[in-house]
């Protein structure tokens, strides 16, 4: 097969190592250019921000280029850019004909966007000929969710497949490197645990109704769930913890939810796709678990899977609660945007 030539921009920050790092050893997609800002000229492994995550010596050379168009030769952009470059940045790619995945927030709920997570709406993708109509571009931009979204909306499909959601009550800790590098002041984050991020709350709302939602006549129709998100900041380094209860339709048990949660697969799993997971969900039986520090990297890809545990009863037999664990930089960023193209290259989207 031959291989795709991808370009990361903002290759230089935490989540853009995390995709470098996943890329060097892809078997579709081969890098072949990486953007950045103060660091342009320079070699990347010079470049890169905090503690590099494992970067082979042939990408460490590699000179970082301006965040342009003209500059990049590839067949496929990633974009972990901040909110404001995303904004001006990635509409120029897709004008120029590439396609954009972006784990970026700045397009996320624009109407002709999609916002995908492979196993939960892969049928979104179609948005993306509503989108080249609408702006006539020759390429056009695809987003991943927030990466406490993500770890939701897991468990959340197959639960509301089953039993159909009403009302969802989530509670996050999210650690310390979703804030990206340098991050959260070490004095404000130890020993610490900080009710509020900006922003946050929102965005698990609104991301997670659009997710759920149909695609219908050219746009979604977003899922009538109610959400109600508190998101909290941990001294943890990596992994969001999410407590949550659930209300349904129908009647629910532990043991057939647990069941439902386990059996899950999607079309990334049916496609054999290269980061797709074998199981999407882990469900665990140990009363203590899951655990950030034993957990994020279990499943047959490290770092793909979410974790469930503590499925139990609530006192109204059409409610469940539970907790989800999910890697965030890696199913929650990099990982979940990666598998999200090879989706893309598998239905034709990219060649």
């Amino acid at each position: 097969m031959k291989q795709i030539k991808v370009a990361v921009l903002g290759a230089t920050g935490m989540v853009g190592q995390r995709y470098v790092s996943m890329l060097s050893r892809h078997p579709w997609f081969k890098l072949s250019c990486l953007t950045g800002k103060e660091s342009v000229g320079k070699k990347y492994g010079e470049a890169v921000r905090g503690n590099p995550i494992d970067i082979p010596s042939s990408v460490a050379d590699m000179e970082v280029v301006p965040n342009e168009p003209k500059y990049v030769d590839a067949d496929l952009v990633f974009s972990p850019l901040p909110t404001e470059a995303a904004h001006e940045s990635e509409p120029l790619f897709a004008q120029e004909g590439f396609p954009v995945v972006s784990d970026a927030s700045a397009h996320r709920m624009e109407k002709d966007v999609p916002l995908i997570v492979p196993e939960i709406n892969p049928e979104h993708i179609e948005l993306i000929d509503v989108q080249k109509k609408n702006r006539k571009w020759d390429g056009y931009i695809v987003t991943t969710p927030n990466c406490t979204t993500v770890g939701l909306v897991m468990p959340l499909k197959p639960l509301h497949d089953a039993y159909c959601l009403k009302k969802v009550v989530v509670t996050t800790m999210q650690a310390v490197s979703g804030a990206g590098f340098p991050g959260v002041p070490s004095l404000s984050i130890l020993g610490n645990v900080i009710p509020y991020i900006s922003g946050e709350e929102g965005k698990v709302e609104k991301e997670t109704q659009k997710i759920l939602g149909r695609f219908k006549d050219g746009s979604i129709e977003s899922a009538r769930i109610a959400i109600e998100a508190s998101c909290t900041r941990v001294p943890t380094i990596d992994g969001h913890l999410e407590s949550v209860y659930i209300e349904t339709e129908k009647v629910v048990s532990v043991e057939d939810a647990k069941r439902v949660l386990a059996e899950f697969k999607g079309l990334p799993q049916r496609l054999a796709l290269p980061t797709a997971p074998e199981r999407p969900i882990i469900v665990m039986e140990e009363e203590d678990r899951p655990q950030p520090r034993l957990d994020i990297y279990a499943g047959s890809v490290p770092g793909m899977s979410a974790v469930v545990g503590r499925v139990r009863s609530a006192k109204d037999e059409r409610a469940l609660k539970f907790f989800v664990l999910s890697h965030n930089t890696i199913r929650g960023a990099a990982g979940i945007a990666i598998l999200t193209a090879e989706l893309l290259h598998a239905s034709g989207r990219i060649e």
